[in-house]
């Protein structure tokens, strides 16, 4: 059969999405996915003040603000060089792991398991229990996530007084001390969603659910209790497996994690490590190793993106400057991102996989990264991050006393870079300072690591790479195409960099 060409556009990814597939037989054979948007959040802080970047940039996305404010300001503190008070940094963290908690639930319930509810599965056994607790709108569990995740983000309204789009974070610290009351409202909060996701999401306790460690002991809870077999996850789990997800969405091999959560002890200056409270690193495919990250090791290319040409070049030497070109070979609003000129995955699973989570690990020697570990990490992350953020604010009661701020002294040169991790994946923010403006700012989104075009040597990127192979059986329906997406939490918002051009990109028949 002949080859053909086939463009889709993605909803429910965040954003606006093109892939132009090229498929013969029903299967992938090559894939180019395209930013459609370009937003100039990089070229509106030139020349601004530099705190301006703590206002400004948690805009970059309705979804996780909080997690740009906090790479916003660790660029400003690291540029200046500035202690930063412990319970600040508690602060940041509780307001972090809520974003991500409340995001991995929206995400698998509102954005992934929907496409299980669609017509490709009609036929499948367990389509009553599917309908009943994943249709949109209609659907249980649907249901409880908007209500749920809503009431859990009062913990950030709590401690930055909004959400989203919150600019408490301050260098050195945040504004306002917290009092007694407020960390018992949250911690309220906190228990409530906990119980939430032990009966509806896990069907058992977090402590129980911990003990799984692989995918045997998977196996053996799902058999054990009805609620383990019959709860979003067990439902997940068994239909995923059924229909082939494990099959799907591969990947470039290699992984990238920068650290999630910076211990409020030790992250201080000179900030020449990185202490995380869940370790980072670069996970090899070719040697299978994990090494220790280094930013100065990213790169940046644009090539086959729309922008004024430069050799790849790090985020404090690169520049976004727009040249939309609707012929030849550039093709996305999105750059190339590269470590050591590696194609990296970056995500949830990989932040699991460097901090040694075991049930991770274990998925991993199984059958490596696909949709369905990923998806899986993604449900099994909130039951660490829950655990750790009750910790958190249990610390932030037993200091109360001590400060939430310490003045910094005021520098208006430096170098600076804001590396977390959101619910996505990993997030940085470059910037220098001259003479108390900024003189350059670049922003790399986890999506802008997967789903980058081809770099300067032509190397498709991780979500390009991902689609090859994937059977396409309805090209009217072509949902395993949304399930190899979906499964990176996509953000197309945070990642292309806005301006108008009367035109759109756009590659064949929809």
């Amino acid at each position: 059969m002949a080859k053909r060409t086939l463009s889709v556009e993605l909803n429910r990814v965040e954003g606006d999405l093109l892939v132009k597939l090229e498929i013969e037989d029903g299967v992938v054979t090559d894939a180019w996915t395209v930013g459609t948007t370009y937003r100039g959040f990089e070229q509106l802080l030139l020349g601004r003040a530099k705190k301006d970047a703590l206002v400004i940039t948690p805009r970059i996305c309705g979804i996780c603000g909080t997690a740009h404010l906090y790479a916003a300001v660790t660029a400003l503190e690291t540029a200046m060089g500035c202690a930063i008070a412990q319970n600040g940094t508690r602060v940041r963290n509780a307001c972090l792991l809520t974003e991500e908690i409340q995001s991995d639930a929206r995400h698998a319930f509102l954005m992934f398991t929907v496409d299980l509810c669609g017509p490709r599965y009609a036929g499948h056994p367990e389509r009553d229990k599917l309908h009943e607790a994943f249709a949109p709108f209609t659907g249980r569990v649907y249901r409880e996530t908007i209500v749920e995740t809503k009431r859990l983000l009062e913990v950030v309204a709590i401690f930055a007084g909004q959400w989203p789009h919150s600019s408490h974070m301050v260098p050195g610290g945040v504004v306002g001390a917290q009092s007694r009351r407020s960390l018992v409202k949250a911690l309220s909060i906190l228990d409530g969603y906990a119980r939430w996701y032990e009966r509806t999401v896990l069907g058992c306790s977090i402590d129980r659910w911990l003990e799984v460690r692989s995918l045997e002991d998977l196996d053996r809870w799902i058999d054990e209790r009805p609620e383990h077999r019959d709860g979003a996850l067990g439902l997940f789990v068994r239909v995923a497996r059924d229909v082939g997800l494990q099959r799907l969405g591969r990947g470039s091999g290699s992984m990238l994690s920068y650290g999630a959560y910076f211990d409020p002890a030790r992250w201080q200056p000179p900030f020449t490590e990185r202490h995380c409270l869940r370790a980072g690193g670069f996970h090899d495919a070719a040697t299978s190793r994990i090494e220790p990250f280094s930013q100065a090791d990213v790169s940046e290319h644009v090539k086959h993106s729309w922008y004024r040409d430069h050799a790849p070049a790090h985020p404090w030497k690169g520049e976004t400057v727009p040249s939309y070109e609707p012929e030849g070979d550039k093709y996305s609003w999105a750059k190339a991102p590269r470590y050591r000129d590696n194609v990296v995955e970056v995500g949830c699973f990989p932040e699991l996989f460097m901090a040694g989570d075991p049930l991770i690990e274990s998925l991993y020697r199984a059958e490596g990264v696909d949709v369905f570990t990923r998806q899986l990490a993604r449900l099994h992350r909130p039951a660490l991050s829950l655990s750790l953020l009750r910790r958190t604010l249990l610390d932030l009661e037993r200091d109360l006393a001590d400060p939430f701020y310490l003045a910094p002294r005021d520098v208006d040169e430096g170098d600076g870079a804001g590396l977390v991790h959101a619910a996505r994946g990993a997030l940085g923010h470059w910037l220098q300072l001259r003479e108390g403006k900024i003189a350059r700012y670049q922003v790399i989104s986890p999506t802008g690591w997967n789903a980058s075009p081809r770099d300067s040597a032509g190397v498709r990127g991780h979500w390009e790479q991902s689609l090859i192979g994937t059977p396409i059986p309805d090209e009217s329906d072509p949902v395993e195409l949304g399930h190899v997406i979906r499964s990176h939490d996509a953000c197309l918002v945070c990642t292309v960099h806005f301006v108008r051009t009367g035109q759109r990109a756009r590659f064949g028949a929809c």
